[in-house]
């Protein structure tokens, strides 16, 4: 059996970093992909899913400093869903990406660098 996903797309957001109990560092990420298709009308159709990924140890400290929101990212990993019941006795499920291994894309945009970018 396999439990394999790839994932190409942008972060919506800069990533949430917190420490377990244990000390272990955990970082959420949002990313969006998008897919193009025809529309049936002779156009084309933007779809734009957005995943939840969760990156452990090292490679969240890695995301906390180098990640940002708007980034290109390549990420692979397995998908894990985790259900728990919240406080008000509700039944809460997440899917989730758990990255196994992640890589920024693309040229650095200017504004990661603190520069101005050129507007008109």
């Amino acid at each position: 059996m396999v439990n394999k996903v790839i994932l190409i797309g942008r972060l919506t957001a800069d990533p949430d970093v917190r420490a377990t109990p244990a000390g272990t560092h955990v970082a959420s990420l949002r990313l969006a992909t998008r897919r193009m298709r025809p529309d049936g009308a002779g156009g084309r159709h933007e779809e734009v899913e957005f995943h939840d990924l969760v990156v452990f140890g090292r490679q969240a400290e890695i995301a906390a400093s180098y990640l940002r929101k708007g980034r290109l990212l390549y990420a692979d990993g397995r998908l894990h869903t985790r259900t728990w019941q919240g406080a008000d006795g509700q039944h809460h499920r997440r899917t989730e990406v758990v990255v196994e291994r992640f890589q920024m894309l693309g040229p650095r945009r200017p504004e990661e660098d603190g520069e101005p970018t050129t507007g008109s």
